[in-house]
């Protein structure tokens, strides 16, 4: 076994770093040899995968708390069996650092977004994981060169030692929307109204639909997304007071689809992102996109959006949509998983 992939983002709902962590590991199982890579999978995984050549090794111990899990369980197993670990989660074995993804370091940039006594216990776990990827790990990925090249500037990273790969939207052309989510929410009318998808945290910029909603009473914004731990904007209290935006809370994969075919545009102001898959999700079912002119967002989406200052409302969106944008076609095969999981297959191959 030279690489073991760690399988604890298989407790976690398939969201973001986790779904990209899935998919392309099931196309990475269709490009190599049989048992050519392994995974080592907690007690208490929500899903196992149906794989045929990434074999699939169950630990008797649970991931509960994960970095217990990382430093404890995944390390001991790796030193046991002489291997390369492979995390797809910003974080590598303290003691055994391998190849890890390094998505972005946002709790260094922005400390002041974690307030809570929770949540500056959490900055400080990932700010010591990026440092320690940095000085040790074998190979760091990233998944944009903004992304890269902020790691490199920040903590003196050789770029030969940080490889770039890109996220893919693949899944959600599975996926079947989920029109009564319109009737649950009947203020929404087709083509009529914002719609804005994250996870609630500071970064995705709540306050610029905040303020922006208050200067446009006539403009409807559908609001979805659900808090993670304490990082979550203040502004959500102002949202719940505004007639024109809609909170969705939590909506499913479906309904996320339905919204982002019907709406009038996908928005995303959000300040920092270390990809942003979200925006790739909605192109992918034909809508246009509002996106910040901000951290990697010009990078990846080009010609492909109309941008906004993520600090300045002082725009009207409905003209804004009225600019010539190009296709996103090409766009769309540029990202993709399975390009992924070669990119990842070369580097495994290194070890």
């Amino acid at each position: 076994m030279s690489v073991v992939i760690n399988g604890d983002f298989l407790c976690r709902n398939l969201t973001g770093i986790e779904r990209f962590a899935f998919e392309t590991c099931s196309r990475l199982d269709n490009l190599i040899r049989k048992d050519e890579v392994t995974i080592y999978v907690p007690s208490n995984a929500q899903t196992i995968p149906q794989w045929k050549n990434i074999k699939i090794i169950r630990s008797d111990k649970d991931c509960r708390f994960f970095p217990k899990w990382e430093h404890l369980e995944f390390s001991a197993f790796c030193k046991k069996n002489r291997c390369i670990p492979l995390d797809f989660a910003n974080v590598t074995p303290y003691f055994n650092p391998g190849i890890v993804f390094i998505h972005d370091i946002y709790a260094k940039l922005y400390p002041n977004d974690f307030k809570g006594k929770k949540d500056r216990l959490i900055r400080l776990y990932m700010c010591m994981m990026y440092r320690r990827a940095a000085k040790k790990a074998k190979q760091i990925i990233s998944v944009s060169n903004f992304s890269k090249n902020q790691l490199c500037s920040l903590y003196k990273v050789d770029e030969q030692k940080v490889s770039v790969i890109y996220n893919g939207w693949e899944h959600f052309s599975l996926i079947k929307e989920d029109k009564g989510i319109f009737s649950r929410f009947p203020s929404l009318k087709e083509k009529e109204f914002f719609f804005t998808l994250g996870s609630l945290q500071k970064r995705k910029n709540l306050k610029w639909i905040c303020d922006y909603a208050r200067k446009h009473p006539d403009q409807v914004f559908a609001v979805s997304g659900k808090a993670i731990s304490g990082m979550v904007s203040d502004d959500i209290k102002v949202l719940q007071t505004l007639q024109n935006v809609v909170l969705l809370g939590y909506v499913s994969d479906e309904e996320v689809k339905a919204l982002m075919s019907k709406c009038k545009a996908f928005l995303f102001p959000s300040y920092y992102e270390g990809f942003g898959i979200p925006p790739l999700e909605a192109l992918s079912c034909g809508a246009q996109i509002i996106i910040s002119k901000a951290s990697c967002l010009p990078e990846l989406y080009k010609d492909c959006a109309h941008y906004i200052d993520p600090f300045s409302t002082d725009i009207d969106l409905n003209e804004l949509l009225k600019e010539k944008i190009s296709s996103a076609d090409l766009l769309l095969k540029t990202y993709s998983y399975q390009k992924a999981a070669e990119d990842l297959l070369k580097i495994i191959r290194q070890f």
